[in-house]
């Protein structure tokens, strides 16, 4: 059956089921969700715990399959996780699927996680052998328009309130990273006073952040702004920033500017093509001056080059990643020859 996160719970205190497929490219939500079906398989007696990930290069569908008929070493029931960063198995993955569904006790417990499954691999047999046996939960990334309700039932459930200006704030400081917005959230309780989260409440948590503020970096660097960026790009570094944070804040700036240009060819007006992608008021001149120095070939080349920092920071490309960044900043900076 298909299952939607919030459903999750409820669900699970009714019955464990014997497969669940949890998908989607937002890391907060999919681990929550995997978090409380790892727990609940706990307390149902599964207390082993098997993970086979399908993403190194050493995997062999037959390790599912081994899994389906071997007995649990320490428990009557074990959880047996299987990490499927794609998303698509292939049609070997798909048979051995369909296969351990055939040959699996039902004791046992299967939780695939799974990169985002397209709406094609939805219909597909695998897919749909898992649907029937078990949950299938796809996760999807909390949008603008919906990250106000978002964030304050989060505020909520941690036993505050928060007022209108509070929230604006808050959004705009943590829009599309809902890991930091739940990291915000615990700090604002340290600092709300009887419960009560203001404006003022988040000013002074913003303000207690590192000095040099990972978001103040793409902002600068999307004025085209190098020395300023590149200045808090170093001090990210020497107060123990990590590389892969800074890549995610550049990434997701030029990943939008890209789309909204697509629009811009053609013929949408900058603002248009911003506002569809719920680009905040606040933040539409910082990416229209970005969008007036590139065109669609410049940031093609941005997306590229942050791919290449991402390799340099998993170790499979050239290159130091804090030197890779300073060149991807100073690029975003730069006047585009073409344009």
């Amino acid at each position: 059956m298909r299952l939607y996160p919030e459903k999750l719970p409820g669900q699970l205190q009714q019955q464990l089921l014997p497969v669940y497929l949890v998908s989607g490219d937002e890391p907060l939500l999919l681990q929550e969700c995997c978090d409380l079906i790892r727990q609940r398989a706990r307390q149902q007696g599964c207390g082993e715990r098997e993970v086979i990930d399908a993403g190194v290069s050493s995997f062999d569908w037959q390790d599912i399959l081994h899994s389906a008929t071997s007995m649990s070493l320490f428990a009557q029931r074990k959880l047996i996780e299987l990490r499927l960063p794609s998303g698509k198995p292939g049609a070997q993955g798909s048979k051995a699927l369909c296969e351990y569904l055939d040959i699996a006790s039902g004791e046992d417990v299967l939780l695939i996680i799974a990169g985002k499954i397209d709406k094609q691999s939805t219909n597909s047999k695998w897919y749909k052998a898992l649907d029937k046996a078990g949950a299938t939960i796809q996760v999807w990334p909390v949008d603008a328009n919906k990250l106000p309700h978002w964030l304050q039932q989060r505020v909520r459930n941690a036993g505050m309130s928060i007022d209108n200006d509070a929230l604006q704030l808050l959004c705009d400081r943590v829009e599309g990273n809902l890991l930091a917005a739940v990291q915000e959230v615990e700090k604002l309780k340290l600092l709300a006073k009887d419960s009560q989260i203001t404006a003022r409440t988040v000013t002074e948590s913003v303000s207690d952040n590192a000095r040099y503020n990972l978001f103040d970096m793409a902002d600068n660097a999307l004025k085209g702004n190098a020395a300023a960026s590149l200045r808090m790009l170093h001090g990210l570094r020497g107060e123990g920033g990590e590389p892969p944070v800074v890549l995610w804040a550049l990434t997701r700036e030029i990943r939008t500017l890209y789309e909204a240009q697509l629009d811009c060819d053609k013929g949408k007006s900058a603002q248009q093509a911003l506002s569809a992608r719920r680009v905040w008021n606040n933040r539409m001149p910082l990416m229209q001056a970005a969008l007036s120095r590139h065109n669609t070939d410049s940031l093609s080349r941005l997306l590229e080059r942050a791919a290449a920092v991402d390799g340099s920071i998993k170790g499979f490309a050239d290159g130091k990643p804090w030197d890779n960044l300073e060149t991807l900043i100073a690029d975003i900076c730069c006047i585009n020859e073409a344009g």
